[in-house]
């Protein structure tokens, strides 16, 4: 995790493919590539864009050291005029991304790359690495929040992480997402985000007893006293012994700011609306109840329903491994090559399967609200330069469907752009917000959201719409490929 030159974590065929342009292309044959996934995560409505930051971080420092070089030579199938190139290597193009926290949709650019051929295909596989773990996380994550409905959502999933970098970055995505904390002290301490915690059932089994575990743990820890009472019995004596430390704290004047039960095993609803009513007859209505215990959005959307008395919830296995969608699925697509004339040529992918035409050219990226509500309409995919004047009517339709039209009345909507510019001519000129700030800017980007988007089964799909240029020119390339 400590090595930030990245330059080879990519395919091989990147540097193959690049040894080939040099060998038989203009090396500085200008491009555009679109980085964008075909269908929403974990079944759902929409993906919260992550990872930039990291993107950032690996493009700064994208440079073939001698201890690169001297690897590649080794595998026998560079040459050495290649090799020597790479010495001298470093991004020179541009860089349009959708920032971190940011609401997106199927089929739009998350990341849109315009340099030399070469530089534009080796930054491929780095980039989806990054962006397609930490969008996949983000997303699980607001699916989870959504579900506790307003309930803290804590992070721990450290320990089950597929490696220490799986661990780390998802705990951010995961923040970005909407979790109140995580319980990754090296992500706590990285990306200054909150950390936190109570105590292992190892805990209370090293103590002669229950009582004197929970006694010693709320002597160390008064202001955070989240007691954990499933290790024996959690109803005749880990909530008793609870109650018992709570009252002893009470009466010997210690102010109970942040106290209450985690529960980790068991039936969940039973368990905590027992305890809850346990701990109010007790004169404790304030005490925290916390469940853990291979939680998902979907558990909790149960134990919601049920009645669960639980306001606090610690996620893991299911969070930080997207444990039923494991895999974000963002490709990396050819849209557009520059012609003698200097302006783009558009390009475009052709396959059996309807989702996977890609859309071809320079294209931008314009979200569309209703001003009365203020909530997401549709997303425009146009080609960059196009206009529009939000007094007029704008038609809108579904590149798959075009005869699924809708209307939208000059004066009732609001355009915004979504593709922010990263890098200029090979230099970084966009600043990442903190994560908690992108946190909060998340949080606002899902209130755009009809909750109809956000429903965790079968969702309203939000339509991702071309304008009509883009889409007659898509049009004619296909038309034109079909006739050869």
């Amino acid at each position: 995790m400590d090595r930030q030159n990245l330059t080879l974590l990519t395919d091989l065929y990147e540097l193959t493919m690049m040894q080939g342009y040099f060998k038989h292309k203009d090396r500085n044959d200008m491009v555009i590539f679109d980085a964008f996934y075909r269908s929403n995560p974990c079944g759902g409505g929409y993906a919260i864009a992550a990872g930039l930051e990291q993107v950032i971080q690996y493009v700064k420092e994208l440079h073939f050291s001698q201890e690169d070089i001297d690897y590649l030579a080794s595998l026998g199938i560079f040459e050495a005029d290649f090799l020597e190139y790479l010495k001298n290597f470093h991004f020179s193009g541009d860089i349009y991304a959708i920032p971190e926290g940011t609401v997106m949709f199927p089929r739009e650019p998350m990341v849109k790359v315009i340099a030399p051929i070469m530089e534009a295909q080796l930054v491929e596989t780095a980039i989806l690495n990054i962006v397609n773990h930490q969008s996949l996380i983000a997303t699980k994550t607001s699916r989870v929040c959504f579900a506790a409905r307003g309930d803290g959502i804590m992070e721990f999933g450290l320990r089950r992480a597929q490696g220490p970098d799986a661990g780390v970055y998802g705990a951010r995505a995961a923040m970005i997402g909407g979790c109140i904390g995580t319980s990754n002290v090296l992500a706590g301490q990285l990306f200054d985000v909150p950390v936190k915690g109570t105590h292992a059932h190892s805990w209370i089994m090293s103590f002669p007893d229950e009582y004197t575990a929970f006694k010693t743990y709320a002597d160390m820890y008064p202001s955070a006293c989240i007691l954990l009472v499933d290790t024996y019995d959690t109803l005749k004596s880990g909530v008793p012994n609870a109650i018992r430390v709570f009252t002893e704290m009470r009466e010997a004047g210690i102010p109970l700011t942040f106290y209450g039960i985690r529960l980790d095993s068991g039936d969940l609803a039973y368990l905590s609306k027992m305890a809850r009513k346990m701990l109010d007859a007790a004169g404790f209505p304030d005490a925290v109840i916390s469940a853990s215990n291979d939680l998902d959005e979907f558990l909790i959307d149960s134990l919601k329903a049920q009645g669960a008395a639980i306001t606090s919830w610690g996620v893991g296995t299911n969070l930080i491994t997207s444990k039923d969608n494991p895999s974000f699925g963002g490709v990396y697509k050819l849209a557009a090559v520059m012609g003698p004339d200097g302006k783009f040529i558009p390009k475009i992918k052709l396959s059996e399967n309807t989702e996977k035409v890609t859309n071809p050219g320079d294209k931008v990226i314009y979200r569309i609200y209703e001003k009365d509500s203020g909530k997401v309409k549709a997303d425009l995919i146009c080609l960059a330069g196009e206009t529009f004047d939000e007094a007029e009517d704008l038609m809108l339709f579904d590149p798959l469907e075009p005869w699924k039209k809708t209307r939208m009345r000059g004066g009732t909507y609001r355009m915004r752009p979504i593709l922010q510019h990263i890098f200029h001519k090979g230099e970084c000129i966009y600043t990442s917000p903190k994560v908690m700030d992108i946190r909060e800017y998340c949080r606002q980007e899902l209130d755009t959201l009809w909750d109809e988007t956000r429903r965790l089964v079968n969702p309203h799909q939000v339509y991702v719409d071309l304008s009509a240029r883009l889409y007659d020119i898509k049009i004619q390339l296909l038309d034109q490929m079909s006739e050869k």
